[in-house]
């Protein structure tokens, strides 16, 4: 049975890799040190023999016994309001963790997939975003801290690659939304559906016309499964090109939710991209992969999880400046 250790198991990405991974045979060791997962997310796992979660930080020394097949880097804050409140620690599992985990891919053999993420093209000047464009990041902006810790752990995994071998591959990840992502983490999906459960009003930043491209949970995890099992070792772009304003996109969340709230208008927050998305080409040809899921389908099963959500759930505020950090 091949071993893969996943990072950031208990967030929203992570949990659903460790459900492919146990469906696909192997045996997952998952480690968070919860600063921002959840348990809640990979309970159902509990009891599986070929599921074992360590509560670790991956910054600090990874010591792992046994073989190890795959390791598969995702522990790092994904939302512009974990930003704010943890920039050294997102920095930090960008680097230094970054850097633990391809030093234990180089002693145990293994075969090592990054998550990096379109947030590394910054506000793009190029579009739609292919894997060649070299972005364009304010590195001292309030968004710096996760752009510059996700370029700084694409290059220093292509220098392991390179000048130790270390067999390495490079995810770049669009908008994705599903199933247990965090409510009110500063996302504009979770966003404005827990506006409209709550009977708020939605608030757009600028005027709407910024634009976002959503892919749908289970098509990006079909497509980091197939990007690791590639022999293809530069960044790809995973994600849905199906580009939409963020104003259209409200206006689909209000006739979904069936709500009558009215749409308000606030600043943009700094360094807001204006465009997002991305070209696929390189999935497809390499990969063999393209989202099957259309945004209406995926938007009614995401609604539908939400709406599962406790009163305490849908009520908590994860920070009071919520509103200047919606990504």
């Amino acid at each position: 049975m091949k071993r893969v250790l996943i990072t950031g198991a208990a967030g929203f990405l992570g949990s659903h890799l460790c459900d492919r991974f146990l469906k696909e045979g192997y045996y997952v060791i998952a480690m968070d040190n919860l600063i921002t997962g959840d348990l809640k997310n990979i309970e159902h796992l509990k009891g599986d023999e070929n599921f074992e979660f360590i509560n670790h930080d991956v910054s600090e020394h990874i010591d792992l016994e046994g073989d190890l097949d795959y390791i598969l880097h995702f522990a790092s804050p994904a939302s512009p309001i974990d930003y704010l409140k943890i920039p050294i620690q997102t920095l930090k599992v960008g680097s230094l963790g970054t850097h633990n985990l391809l030093g234990l891919a180089k002693a145990k053999n293994a075969r090592m997939l990054i998550a990096s993420t379109s947030e590394v093209y910054g506000d793009p000047l190029v579009h739609p975003q292919t894997e060649e464009y070299y972005g364009n990041v304010n590195p001292i902006g309030p968004r710096g801290v996760y752009d510059e810790a996700k370029r700084f752990q694409e290059a220093i995994t292509m220098a392991y690659h390179t000048y130790h071998g270390v067999e390495t591959r490079i995810v770049r990840i669009f908008n994705t939304y599903g199933p247990r992502m965090r409510l009110n983490d500063g996302r504009v999906l979770p966003a404005f559906i827990g506006q409209a459960l709550r009977g708020e009003d939605l608030t757009v930043f600028g005027e709407g016309n910024q634009t976002r491209s959503f892919c749908y949970v289970d098509d990006l995890i079909e497509g980091i499964y197939r990007l690791l099992l590639s022999d293809y070792a530069l960044p790809v772009n995973i994600g849905n090109p199906d580009e939409i304003t963020i104003l259209d996109f409200c206006k689909e969340i209000i006739k979904l939710t069936g709500t009558d709230q009215k749409i308000i208008y606030k600043d943009l927050p700094v360094n807001d991209p204006m465009q997002r998305q991305p070209n696929i080409d390189k999935a497809r040809s390499i990969l063999g992969w393209e989202p099957k899921v259309n945004r209406a389908e995926g938007l009614k099963i995401t609604y539908e999880y939400f709406k599962s959500l406790s009163p305490e759930q849908l009520n908590k505020v994860e920070h009071k400046n919520f509103d200047e950090y919606v990504k």
